[in-house]
């Protein structure tokens, strides 16, 4: 390629690229002040709390991959927050539950975000907690303006929110109407959580760290706490099931949980060592792909071609039936990854890639655990699409099915530090706003399933196993890139593709961005009402009617999209001289990468 939408940023002294342009320019501006890349990480996520409540907030999950430069460390932060204890089956079949609805107080796991990013500013950033938080409480408290698709999504849900969820309605609709496109929006109540957060925080301590803990402690037991559960005590809504539940969320649950450090997974593919986060999440699927892939040549093939886009899909559809097979926490089943990665079982699965696409869903058999892939099969046949309550006859916007999605930012600084992030969950649509706080609670239970005996069966302490997915890439002379994407189950389907071009054929970061990229749907979504479309893939029309020909040819169920809106892909990279790169997608002309 040689044309592109905008330059690859390059520079040495700092590089942010996220999901939105005010995101990324704060954290940049952190830097500038002499944070380093975690200071700027989390005040990107904060702030993206703010301007996309749609796609992520407060209350949501977050799971982050960072490199300690001094150190010369590479971990995960997990804060995706576990199922309460009082999340049993029985109980959720007791209301008369197929599925776990994908919003509503049944939908929430323990809130995980919040101290995921104050776990790692705490151990290693260097600014204050307020220097951090400050962005995001000015634009809560002072406006920004309004994404069209965050206006179109409350415009939606405006009638839902009056009807259904007035507190949501006070907060997103202030005065009775939807904001407009662009015009500046408020949340006041969020802003003066955070900001009387930090005055607790900083009256009970005055060292950095101290502060940062007494803030942890004060949102899972103290006034953010407080006003959750008094919510919840009598809280009874209704959620896309049509029907009105209560939460099982305690404060027990709140004050016994915390984010934790773990260790990546890791796999190496031509000359890269890929790191992704456990199989609590579906980081393992872009592994597992490449080691199918790894029996392909695709450095010979177009990487907007035909045979490259048939390989991919076939591979993308064998390790992803895996993942409905054998996912789940790994700190509650076990998980055969061993196996899972290991070149003898990636090269028998290679070999039932041909030239046709399959129609069927064909996780690998594992000794001893072949019960979960013919449980998966089973399962997908039914296309396990629980019906609406016949007494609801509401428009599915107007009933919480309107699904949220992600946000995305990778941060590099000039100590080499970097930060991949992934937050999601506590969209607006997710739950109703907690009165006072101006946030909802999360949606994330949804990824469980309400029958026993599965990794990702429904049980109390257990984390979902969710679709968020960042990237951290290195080779043995010191390069590394961190890279993601939002996206739900694309995910890991658009980051892989946009990897392979670059390792393969050399696409830089924003030629990667901007190439035509594609998807399938063939396996069991993870998000309510949990439908498999078998064959079917997307693919943006910039590819050429002869690729899109040939795919159907060869038996995909193809979709063509609209120009420009598949990906929202963001990535930095730092070469061994210090050099450093980043790019954002072009789609939904939002995303940007600032650096110097």
């Amino acid at each position: 390629m040689s044309f592109t939408t905008r330059p690859e940023i390059r520079g040495s002294f700092g590089v942010v690229t996220s999901t939105h342009w005010i995101a990324s320019t704060v954290g940049f501006g952190i830097l500038e002040k002499g944070g380093n890349a975690f200071d700027a990480a989390a005040a990107t996520g904060f702030v993206l709390q703010v301007v996309e409540p749609h796609l992520n907030g407060p209350a949501g999950d977050l799971p982050i991959i960072l490199h300690d430069a001094k150190a010369d460390e590479i971990k995960v932060v997990c804060g995706q927050g576990v199922t309460p204890a009082a999340a049993t089956i029985a109980h959720y079949q007791a209301q008369g539950l197929r599925l776990i609805p994908g919003s509503g107080l049944l939908s929430t796991v323990v809130p995980g975000a919040f101290d995921g990013w104050l776990l790692m500013l705490r151990d290693h950033g260097n600014l204050p907690l307020r220097a951090v938080l400050q962005p995001a409480i000015d634009y809560a408290r002072d406006g920004h303006p309004v994404l069209p698709r965050l206006s179109n999504t409350i415009k939606d849900l405006a009638g839902y929110f009056a009807e259904e969820w007035p507190t949501s309605a006070a907060v997103w609709t202030p005065g009775g109407k939807a904001p407009e496109p662009h015009e500046n929006f408020k949340n006041p109540d969020l802003a003066e959580t955070y900001d009387r957060l930090l005055r607790e925080a900083e009256a009970a301590a005055t060292d950095r760290r101290a502060q940062i803990d007494a803030a942890r402690k004060i949102w899972s037991e103290g006034f953010v706490a407080d006003a959750i559960c008094d919510y919840l005590k009598d809280a009874c809504v209704q959620d896309v099931s049509g029907q009105k539940n209560s939460a099982v969320l305690s404060r027990e649950d709140l004050a016994c949980w915390s984010a934790t450090y773990e260790e990546t997974l890791s796999y190496s593919y031509h000359g890269w060592t890929v790191h992704k986060t456990r199989a609590w999440s579906q980081g393992p699927v872009f592994l597992q792909t490449l080691a199918i892939l790894k029996h392909f040549d695709l450095g010979a093939m177009d990487p907007m071609g035909e045979a490259f886009t048939h390989t991919v899909v076939e591979a993308m559809k064998l390790a992803f039936a895996d993942r409905e097979a054998y996912y789940g926490d790994p700190d509650h089943s076990a998980i055969p990854m061993e196996i899972l990665l290991s070149d003898a079982y990636n090269a028998e699965r290679a070999k039932l890639i041909t030239a046709r696409a399959s129609l069927d869903q064909r996780p690998g058999m594992v000794a001893g655990l072949e019960h979960l892939a013919e449980h998966y099969v089973t399962r997908a046949a039914r296309g396990f699409s629980a019906p609406p309550a016949q007494s609801d006859t509401r428009p599915l916007a107007q009933r919480t099915e309107k699904r949220g999605d992600t946000v995305h930012l990778d941060v590099i600084d000039r100590w080499g530090n970097m930060v991949s992030a992934t937050p999601s969950g506590g969209w607006l649509q997710s739950n109703p706003v907690v009165p006072g706080l101006g946030f909802p609670l999360n949606s994330r239970a949804q990824m469980f399933w309400l029958e026993p005996g599965l990794p990702t069966s429904l049980a109390p302490g257990r984390r979902p196993r969710t679709t968020l997915t960042p990237s951290l890439a290195e080779k043995p002379d010191g390069t590394r890139l961190v890279f993601g994407t939002p996206g739900g189950d694309q995910q890991d389907q658009w980051q892989l593709i946009w990897f392979l071009r670059l390792v393969h054929h050399g696409l830089d970061l924003q030629e990667g961005m901007d190439a035509p990229l594609f998807h399938t749907m063939h396996f069991q979504s993870s998000f309510f009402p949990r439908r498999t479309q078998p064959g079917e893939i997307t693919i943006e029309p910039n590819v050429g009617t002869a690729v899109i020909d040939g795919l159907r040819a060869r038996g995909h169920v193809v979709t063509v999209a609209e120009p420009w809106s598949v990906g929202r892909l963001t990535a930095a990279m730092r070469t061994p001289d210090g050099g450093l790169r980043a790019a954002a997608t072009p789609r939904l002309m939002q995303a940007y990468a600032v650096g110097r």
